[in-house]
């Protein structure tokens, strides 16, 4: 091999003429290729020159709602706000309604520059019930390139992936191959090699192009599982100059593969709230067909800051059946303490007959036909709160609190629970007896009953940054108006108010990182009509 020594990454070296001076071969593709694609509107054009259609869209950056609502008047609502340099569905607002398309506009622009530091956003017709499906492409740098399957990643929250399989189920063999070759198209027609992935939505027979993710992916192990392809392999021999190792006729794909990713989230009843924290312990399952891609171990810290995947569970199996079936037992095998994970949500998705018989999209788990009833975060079904704390040291006693979060876009109710020493450190000033009345309401009406009435001690539901105040002490609120704003994981929570009454105290200020339970603001109730 030629073109040594070479550096491996999933995004473009700063300047490619100083890693090219210095004697340094990127491995990923060239970089005319990352910046056509690297912009979802430049890729949409570049697909169409290609002969490959998206969906309905706009192919310039908005400059404001107007423009949403001139498109969705012309092709119908609901319609999807993007971001143009963004990915994992963030940025991305579903705008069901003309009175929606500022203030969602607004909301896209603001998580895709937290994201990844521009705010362009575009518009596109929003299909009601689409399958993802995207095509793994390699190309080498003597004009080859191959299509090795398709990978189905229907399954997904907040427009992120949760489950993802190969070979796609229920995929008309027409439609795979007219789709690996609008791959190759557009691949080809940007001067791509390296690894890639173009992506489609796929409804009622139809596939349109979506974007091209011009990296190796997160989820490229299933196609290595049915392939028996070594893709990071392949990625160092195109770099090295040299040519793919097979041909498109010579891509036999066998059984199936399914990858489940373990992200540190409450699915708590399908919302899905971030969840950082230690990892006391971490055992992933072993054994034929089984294989874990990890980022954490036993004792490392999942941090707020950044993106919350722990790691990737992949299985084989001879066909479909048998890759759920092993996919179920790698999960129960799974030990991992300390923080919540998606893990059991994913258990109970791979029982559901919807997904059993390929009849899901990509809006099934926040629709109401899956039922996330008591699935918490953890594989054994222990609420923390519960477990006995050290001999010596008796449990504090602790209410129910309700809280509503919002997260991109959707409002939550969460039950937490809170130490009443907090409450009453939290106490709203000049409330003689603050502490005494939550008893007294707690004693009197049960925990969920004193939470039902609300208390005015406002508390954060996760541990995460405050990026905005907006009440002060002195103002009016109402029960359900918003407070204070906080970010976990790069997604914006609001937080908001269980009583009417007046400001009485501020704990908070943006900037300032808390944690689960943290009272943010305190408020005097008003009193009961006599």
């Amino acid at each position: 091999m030629t073109g040594f020594p070479i550096v491996l990454s999933n995004g473009p070296p700063d300047n490619f003429q100083t890693v090219a001076d210095a004697g340094v071969t990127f491995i990923g593709p060239p970089p005319e290729a990352i910046e056509v694609m690297g912009d979802k509107v430049s890729s949409r054009i570049a697909a169409q020159a290609a002969g490959v259609m998206g969906v309905p869209g706009t192919t310039e950056f908005l400059t404001s709602g107007d423009e949403v609502v001139t498109f969705g008047n012309e092709f119908g609502w609901p319609v999807a706000i993007k971001a143009a340099f963004g990915g994992g569905g963030r940025g991305m607002r579903v705008v069901q309604s003309a009175d929606e398309a500022h203030a969602a506009l607004a909301s896209a622009q603001s998580e895709a520059l937290k994201g990844f530091g521009r705010d362009e956003c575009y518009v596109e017709r929003y299909l009601t019930k689409p399958r993802h499906v995207e095509m793994q492409i390699i190309g080498d740098q003597h004009g080859n390139c191959v299509w090795i399957g398709e990978r189905d990643c229907s399954v997904q929250r907040r427009h992120q992936k949760l489950i993802e399989e190969s070979p796609a189920p229920n995929f008309p063999a027409d439609t795979r191959q007219a789709m690996g070759e609008a791959a190759v198209k557009v691949a080809k027609a940007c001067g791509y090699y390296n690894a890639g992935t173009v992506e489609f939505l796929y409804q009622d027979g139809e596939f349109w192009f979506l974007e091209m993710n011009t990296r190796l992916q997160v989820e490229h192990p299933v196609t290595e599982l049915v392939s028996g392809i070594d893709l990071v392999r392949e990625q160092v021999r195109v770099a090295s100059g040299e040519r793919l190792s097979f041909t498109q006729e010579e891509v036999d794909l066998r059984g199936w593969a399914i990858e489940v990713r373990v992200n540190a989230e409450n699915p708590a009843e399908g919302k899905f709230l971030p969840a950082p924290g230690r990892i006391e312990k971490l055992v992933a399952p072993q054994g034929f067909g089984t294989r874990w891609d990890g980022g954490y171990e036993s004792g490392d810290e999942v941090s707020q800051y950044y993106d919350n995947l722990v790691g990737k569970l992949i299985v084989w199996g001879s066909d479909r059946l048998t890759a759920i079936g092993r996919m179920k037992r790698a999960i129960n095998e799974f030990v991992i303490d300390g923080i919540d994970t998606t893990l059991p949500a994913q258990l109970v998705i791979l029982d559901h007959p919807d997904f059993v018989n390929a009849e899901h999209s990509t809006n099934w788990v926040e629709s109401d036909a899956l039922d996330l009833t008591g699935v918490t975060g953890r594989l054994t079904g222990i609420d923390p709160a519960t477990v006995p704390l050290p001999e010596g040291e008796p449990p504090e006693p602790k209410v129910r609190r309700d809280v509503d979060v919002e997260v991109n876009g959707k409002r939550f109710a969460v039950a937490m629970w809170v130490p009443e020493s907090a409450l009453a450190a939290a106490a709203p000033a000049g409330a003689a007896g603050g502490a005494t009345k939550v008893r007294a309401r707690r004693a009197g009406a049960g925990a969920s009953g004193a939470a039902a009435a609300g208390t005015g001690a406002i508390a954060v539901p996760m541990q995460g940054t405050i990026v905005k105040v907006d009440v002060a002490v002195g103002d009016t609120v109402t029960v359900g108006q918003v407070v204070c704003v906080l970010e976990a994981m790069k997604m914006e929570n609001n937080v908001t108010s269980d009583v009417a009454g007046i400001v009485a105290e501020v704990k908070v200020a943006p900037g300032q990182a808390v944690g689960a339970g943290d009272i943010a603001v305190g408020v005097t109730p008003e009193p009961p009509p006599e």
